[in-house]
């Protein structure tokens, strides 16, 4: 049975509504479990921007880093996380760097003008991130939008 429950995060964040699926775990290092998290970046607001960062650090920083695939899914005005001027590309680029995938909406771009080449280097794209969400809830990935 793939039940879906909601609960209140005070660990990651109080202003989050987690959605925690109950196979959104499988076996990771030294016989931890292994959880999966996709966070909806959606918003044009560099604090939820840092919000859904600090999520995903406090995350790693929790359950450790090698027990955790978490992949941070940008879209609509959202999209602006992602674009070389961002204020938090420093931030974005260091959770980069501590294995977190990071991932821009190929419709939003197209939609907005925007080629690759006006993006933070080294992330990934997927052709529809709410498509992408959705599937990553269909495989039993916890969601998160801060």
């Amino acid at each position: 049975m793939n039940r879906r429950i909601f609960i209140q995060p005070t660990a990651l964040s109080a202003s989050a509504t987690l959605l925690i699926a109950s196979h959104a775990q499988t076996m990771g290092t030294a016989g931890q479990k292994r959880h999966k998290i996709v966070i909806q970046i959606s918003d044009n607001d560099p604090a939820k921007w840092n919000l859904a960062l600090n999520n995903a650090k406090n995350l790693q920083d929790d359950v450790g880093g090698a027990n955790v695939d978490i992949e941070i899914v940008a879209y609509g005005p959202g999209i602006g996380m992602l674009k070389l001027e961002s204020s938090a590309g420093a931030r974005i680029a260091d959770a980069m760097k501590a294995n977190v995938k990071v991932l821009a909406c190929e419709n939003t771009m197209r939609g907005q003008k925007l080629t690759k080449d006006d993006m933070l280097p080294a992330i990934s794209y997927v052709p529809a991130g709410v498509t992408e969400i959705m599937k990553k809830q269909s495989e039993g990935w916890a969601y998160l939008r801060p």
